[in-house]
């Protein structure tokens, strides 16, 4: 009989499938939706510490080989945040990952002690998106130390809260920023966050997004992905989540014998719809029987050589 369950970080998930954060906002029913269409855990979309509106349009646009976008980090800031993070705890039967940004180590780790007060089973520290102490111009998981300082003030405050982090494709050498996320207490990474691009109206001679840099997801990315979890899996033993272009249980499957114990899926809803983590399991499930494995595990990490 094949399994998919599969035991992440502690966490019970019925399978490997993960809404990544972001896709799906922060709105109760649309992450109820993900669970009714067979996601295995739900997380939410990054809460800063004050209201952010975010870049105006165009944010988002679909290019052929993936989409790109800016949306901006927009949210309405962490005290209303709670109320909602609340209510989805409240009502999915699926485990909920916060997610959360901030501007400086201090912010991101007051902005977690909040979140964490309504008992999600873990937080996923978005250290991959353009925030840092001085402006939102650079990324904490561009380099070790800031990694090391954000990830060890929440892990004193988490309690049985899982501590996820976030890391982006754009780092140098995402393995040592890993590494470090581990040392500090990471009980799990997310490899990887979008790859930082560029797409240019040659008509108006414009970039497209009004924030003229993006996020680049869905397709184009997956190889990038795959290889960062690849590396990441030799060099550490906490679990992974491995996100990236994931449209196919091919796709996740190939995630999972790079070393992902769960796999995340984003723009993969735009491709195949909200029923993709169904369509996603059943694939997984028919090549798991046609090739005789009966659990995800037994798969995690093979072709890791």
């Amino acid at each position: 009989m094949i399994d998919l369950s599969v035991n992440f970080a502690g966490i019970q998930l019925r399978n490997p499938t993960i809404l990544a954060s972001g896709i799906m906002g922060v709105s109760v029913a649309s992450l109820k939706y993900c669970e009714e269409s067979g996601a295995g855990a739900v997380t939410c979309k990054s809460i800063g510490h004050a209201e952010r509106m975010g870049h105006h349009n165009p944010t988002v646009y679909s290019w052929g080989q993936g989409l790109t976008n800016a949306v901006g980090l927009s949210n309405q800031g962490v005290d209303e945040g709670v109320g909602l993070l609340k209510e989805m705890i409240e009502t999915l039967n699926v485990p909920v990952i916060a997610s959360c940004f901030a501007d400086t180590v201090d912010n991101i780790a007051k902005v977690a002690e909040k979140l964490i007060a309504s008992n999600p089973v873990a937080i996923e520290l978005n250290l991959s998106c353009p925030n840092t102490e001085n402006d939102f111009g650079l990324m904490f998981a561009l380099d070790t130390d800031a990694t090391t300082r954000a990830v060890s003030q929440v892990k004193k405050i988490a309690g049985k809260t899982k501590v996820f982090v976030k890391l982006t494709p754009d780092a140098s050498n995402i393995v040592d920023v890993g590494k470090a996320a581990e040392a500090a207490g990471a009980d799990a990474l997310t490899a990887a966050n979008t790859l930082s691009g560029m797409i240019i109206d040659i008509h108006t001679k414009r970039p497209i997004l009004t924030n003229k840099f993006g996020g680049l997801s869905g397709p184009a990315i997956k190889p990038v992905s795959v290889r960062a979890v690849y590396n990441l899996y030799k060099a550490v033993k906490i679990p992974i989540i491995g996100t990236g272009g994931i449209n196919t249980g091919e796709d996740a499957i190939e995630f999972i014998m790079a070393g992902a114990a769960a796999v995340g899926i984003g723009s993969g809803i735009y491709y195949r719809g909200i029923d993709i983590f169904k369509k996603v399991t059943d694939e997984i499930s028919e090549f798991m029987e046609k090739n005789n494995y009966r659990s995800i595990e037994e798969m995690k990490g093979m072709a890791n050589i």
